[in-house]
């Protein structure tokens, strides 16, 4: 899944949606961890956090956009750098769902949400986002889930 629109930052982000309450942040700890991440597109780094960092393989929280995504499945890294690229042309809010793929580990299915901001201003802009990697990684050998 990869989408990318164009940001109205006037609309709410789900019409006619209610708040999430504390059940619903209960049941994303059960089954995800999440964390936020953000891009300074004045010099193209992104600032992930410690979880999202270990999970992408990463030592270093700043990184470049192919550092990133380099541990994404081969077929779906081109697909996310122009996602990324059309992001930060234009305000815009995406998302996109792969699989993290390290050397002698399970693959880790994530999703990312996100936005790009400040475009049209007199500075580069940002993108913030969130990571969401369920609690459970992909067993190649026999196609089995693994809960974490």
């Amino acid at each position: 899944m990869f989408k990318i629109i164009k940001t109205d930052l006037s609309a709410p982000f789900l019409p006619g949606s209610m708040e999430l309450d504390e059940t619903d942040n209960e049941l994303l700890t059960q089954y995800c961890v999440t964390e936020r991440w953000t891009g300074d597109l004045s010099n193209g780094l992104f600032t992930l956090g410690e979880k999202a960092t270990q999970a992408h393989g990463l030592t270093q929280r700043t990184c470049g956009l192919l550092n990133l995504i380099r541990c994404y499945e081969p077929l779906d890294r081109t697909r996310v750098l122009e996602l990324f690229e059309q992001a930060a042309t234009s305000s815009s809010s995406f998302c996109f769902s792969t699989t993290v793929h390290l050397d002698g580990a399970p693959r880790q299915p994530v999703f990312c949400v996100g936005e790009s901001t400040g475009l049209e201003e007199k500075y580069a802009g940002t993108i913030i986002g969130v990571f969401i990697f369920p609690r459970f990684q992909i067993d190649l050998v026999g196609r089995r889930f693994k809960r974490q």
